[in-house]
């Protein structure tokens, strides 16, 4: 499978904070998956109906995630709901997971060099489908060694304001840009309002 064509066709990756982000990112874009930075187990079966009825892919970020556990019970009860793909920062997730079929994107924080390098080390020990880099602003320097390290996707989030952001974020080596900025989901919009 080409994790990248299953999360993006274009440099953004709507991400929702919120129901209206959700139901835009539903209607207005032709980005094949949402990143879901809100909700609960409740509304969940509610928001897997409404991605499927649009043919998208929901991208749950667990750690942001309300009630369910976050270990292999709770991993296995998402996939038997139907979620595709995980982001999370919790390797021991990643691998739970994996397990179950489901697309995994690490989460990874690089701060400075030593951040860089435990990340890495992380990759190693257990590589995911996908890395998300946070903030969306790290050094070309930095992108590059994750791409020639890891080879796989790489993408970013947080800090993304601007479309020139985006751009020298995918001029860095980046596969794709998630953010909760709508004015950045332009280029992936149909249907404007």
């Amino acid at each position: 499978m080409d994790v990248l064509k299953f999360l993006a066709n274009g440099p953004v990756i709507p991400s929702a904070r919120s129901m209206e982000d959700f139901k835009i990112a539903l209607t207005h874009t032709v980005s094949p998956s949402v990143v879901l930075l809100f909700g609960d187990i409740n509304t969940l079966p509610t928001l897997i109906s409404q991605a499927n009825e649009h043919k998208k892919r929901i991208i749950l970020h667990l750690d942001l995630f309300d009630g369910v556990g976050k270990d292999k019970a709770g991993i296995k009860f998402l996939a038997r709901l139907g979620i595709h793909a995980i982001i999370t920062t919790k390797s021991h997730l990643c691998r739970f997971a994996r397990d179950e079929g489901m697309i995994v994107v690490q989460r990874l924080f690089l701060m400075d060099s030593d951040s860089l390098r435990t990340g890495l080390n992380l990759i190693r020990n257990f590589k995911p489908d996908a890395i998300e880099i946070l903030p969306g602003s790290v050094p070309a320097s930095a992108v590059e060694e994750l791409v020639r390290e890891t080879g796989i996707p790489i993408l970013a989030g947080g800090l993304i304001r601007t479309k020139e952001d985006v751009k020298t974020a995918i001029e860095r080596g980046i596969s794709a840009v998630s953010t909760s900025r709508r004015e950045l989901w332009d280029d992936i919009m149909v249907n404007k309002e």
